[in-house]
């Protein structure tokens, strides 16, 4: 197995970790009460904290909120000839769950994240109170140019700020110093190579791969809070409007002049949105037994 878990030092995208179905998991883990699990998306050279960063500390006030790195992704252990698909992702989520003896959580998904909380939630629907999906896929339909330019990428600094072109409608957020970043973080030791195992062409395939079946997302019991950016051009809008017509117990948000970032674009509207579904979750909790 390749890790990367040691690769630097006083990086804050490196935080805690454990063995999760024998993965080496790197996560973060900062405040008190209900579990709230944070999953990111699949840009190139994602990482947990990379996604995550600006709201983690904001929600961290009201709830225990946990953010790891998906197998493949970040500073988890990459396993050679692992084979990257929704059974497995899935099935890494639930063994970090198991290996923090979380019962019970709220999910909040990020695109990529969105599709593996949907899947997680059909697959073990005991195991979600409430779902955010944020910028989701998770439904059939036409991935974007967009998306398959990103799931394309190959390393340059001129790609890397295409891709964020490509996620940020505020212009003003894709700055230089951004672009070399992230473009630093997509070469490191090992995060090309799996990244590139990922999504091959055709990729309208792993797009479908991730999707749930609309009997299955019906079938969802699952309060679910959806967010979405207006002028995303990874993930399509109309997909949005799809959950929240498949999914019973659905509401939708969609912030104008947003695109793919809106927990970037709108942190603090987005952190607030996510606090307040979380808080009427727990509010709305049964008093157990006495």
């Amino acid at each position: 197995m390749a890790s990367v878990m040691d690769a630097e030092t006083n990086n804050p995208e490196i935080s805690k970790s454990v063995l999760a179905g024998g993965l080496l998991t790197n996560y973060h883990d900062d405040g008190e009460g209900h579990p709230v699990v944070f999953i990111h998306g699949s840009g190139p050279g994602v990482s947990a904290w990379a996604n995550w960063r600006l709201v983690l500390p904001k929600i961290s006030r009201q709830a225990r909120a946990i953010a790891l790195d998906m197998v493949g992704f970040g500073f988890t252990e990459r396993p050679a000839n692992f084979s990257y698909n929704v059974e497995a992702w899935v099935k890494h989520l639930v063994d970090f769950l198991d290996a923090l003896e979380l019962d019970k959580v709220d999910l909040v998904g990020n695109s990529f994240g969105g599709a593996i909380s949907l899947a997680a939630a059909v697959r073990h629907p005991d195991r979600v109170r409430r779902l955010v999906l944020m910028g989701s896929g998770g439904v059939r339909g036409p991935m974007t140019e967009g998306l398959d330019e990103v799931w394309g990428y190959t390393p340059s600094l001129a790609n890397m700020r295409r891709m964020l072109d490509i996620f940020a409608y505020n212009r003003e957020l894709v700055t230089d110093e951004l672009a070399q970043i992230r473009y630093e973080a997509s070469i490191r030791p090992g995060f090309q190579e799996s990244y590139s195992q990922m999504f091959p062409a055709p990729r309208q395939r792993w797009f479908d791969s991730l999707a749930c079946s609309e009997a299955d997302l019906c079938r969802l019991p699952h309060q679910t809070l959806i967010i979405h950016g207006r002028e995303d051009r990874v993930v399509r809008v109309e997909d949005a409007y799809r959950l929240e017509t498949l999914i019973r117990r659905a509401q939708l948000h969609v912030f104008g002049e947003c695109g793919h970032w809106t927990q970037i674009e709108h942190a603090d509207r987005f952190a607030q949105l996510v606090c307040n579904f979380v808080a009427e979750g727990a509010a709305n909790e049964p008093l157990p037994l006495s």
